[in-house]
């Protein structure tokens, strides 16, 4: 269950929004001038300014941090904040009713239905359940009616679209830089992103098949060259275990199937015993 956040008074709420957009103004000159380390520090005091509630604000200025670590290439910290930046829509999205709610944990689940269980045993006791059993069906066995989008200003949805384009941009770039298996594929699903959603500028969509043509090549090399490196590692710590048998890992072999990709495990004995 997500915090509870403290909401300001409106006159409270319009003074900090004031201050925060200040700042992001500030920062943004800065930015233009070169000054990237001086707006990077505006920025966040505009973030501290800015209520938690207010998630669109709070969304433009994560965006345009991720923009500041980018140039200071700060790749990990890019990331972060652009994932911060989407986010925050996400979460205005919910607010606003244009994406269903998150499902609840599997552990919240979990009780929910032992709750219902107890509220349904303590039902049969005192009418035999016959309201539970009238239909057929009790509360956590209804299907879930269709999700219909609220009617929000096309306005609105037209500026989440404009601030999660630039941060999945922003977070592409920052995790292609950084490298390794693990963000060349999250860069690959942020560009994939980009391409699916429509009225993109006909830079973003050039930028988004340029790399979706050159990060599949590099994450494939980035898995065999952590995969190597792990096996290297194993193979280690195996002989090390295994020289008290009068065996290593030499003594294992791993085939890989060409059909289904997957590996098998082969023994071979040591040779002239």
């Amino acid at each position: 269950m997500e915090a509870r956040q403290t909401r300001f008074s409106p006159e409270h709420e319009k003074g900090l929004l004031e201050e925060s957009a200040e700042r992001r103004a500030r920062a943004n000159e800065l930015f233009n001038a070169g000054d990237f380390s001086a707006a990077l520090a505006q920025y966040e005091q505009a973030l501290s300014s800015c209520p938690d509630y207010k998630h669109f604000e709070r969304a433009v200025v994560h965006s345009n941090t991720s923009a500041c670590l980018i140039k200071l290439e700060d790749w990990t910290a890019a990331a972060k904040a652009a994932t911060s930046s989407l986010d925050a829509l996400v979460v205005m999205e919910r607010e606003l009713g244009l994406i269903p709610e998150a499902k609840s944990s599997p552990a919240q689940s979990t009780e929910n239905s032992k709750d219902m269980s107890k509220d349904k045993e303590s039902n049969n006791t005192t009418n035999s359940g016959a309201e539970a059993d009238e239909h057929g069906l009790d509360g956590a066995d209804q299907a879930e009616p269709p999700f219909t989008p609220a009617n929000v200003p096309e306005a609105t949805k037209n500026d989440i679209k404009r601030i999660r384009i630039k941060a999945l941009l922003r977070r592409g770039r920052a995790r292609a830089e950084a490298g390794g298996w693990s963000n060349f594929s999250g860069a690959e699903e942020d560009y994939k992103t980009l391409s699916r959603i429509p009225g993109l500028t006909a830079a973003d969509a050039k930028t988004a098949r340029a790399q979706l043509i050159a990060l599949p090549p590099k994450t494939k090399a980035a898995q065999e060259t952590e995969m190597s490196e792990m096996w290297g590692k194993l193979r280690t710590l195996g002989d090390g275990m295994l020289k008290p048998f009068g065996l290593s890992t030499s003594n294992f072999q791993m085939v890989k199937d060409e059909t289904t990709g997957g590996y098998s495990m082969n023994f071979q004995g040591n040779q002239g015993q």
